[in-house]
């Protein structure tokens, strides 16, 4: 498993834009597939965003696509998720995963950044 570290979130209007970043604590940051996970009160945990380990492949929930981009800055060991036009229903804490590329699964979580949308 990978340590990881997020930071960004915050209060934002709605419209506003933030970008949350995940700090990945590994040599072999380009082994994993990174995601970005969400999970509003009451709700469960959803997929948000994940990207492959040179960049070139992302995936996005239908809700966010046209308005998020994930990115990697392997140099770095970090990835990035900006949220642009933020809407009330983006309010939950945020998570970064990585994902071993031979692996089937999400399998090292960070602690979670909380971003609310203010209306």
């Amino acid at each position: 498993q990978v340590q990881l570290v997020e930071s960004g979130g915050g209060l934002v209007q709605a419209g506003g834009s933030l970008r949350l970043s995940c700090t990945a604590a590994t040599r072999t940051f380009t082994n994993y597939v990174m995601g970005w996970f969400r999970q509003a009160p009451g709700k469960e945990r959803e997929f948000v965003a994940d990207i492959n380990w040179s960049g070139t492949t992302t995936h996005y929930v239908d809700s966010v696509k046209g308005r998020f981009t994930i990115s990697r800055d392997n140099a770095k060991n970090t990835v990035y998720l900006q949220m642009n036009s933020l809407k009330p229903e983006d309010t939950a804490v945020y998570y970064c995963a990585a994902r071993y590329a031979l692996a089937d699964r999400f399998d090292s979580w960070g602690q979670g950044t909380q971003v609310i949308v203010s209306s």
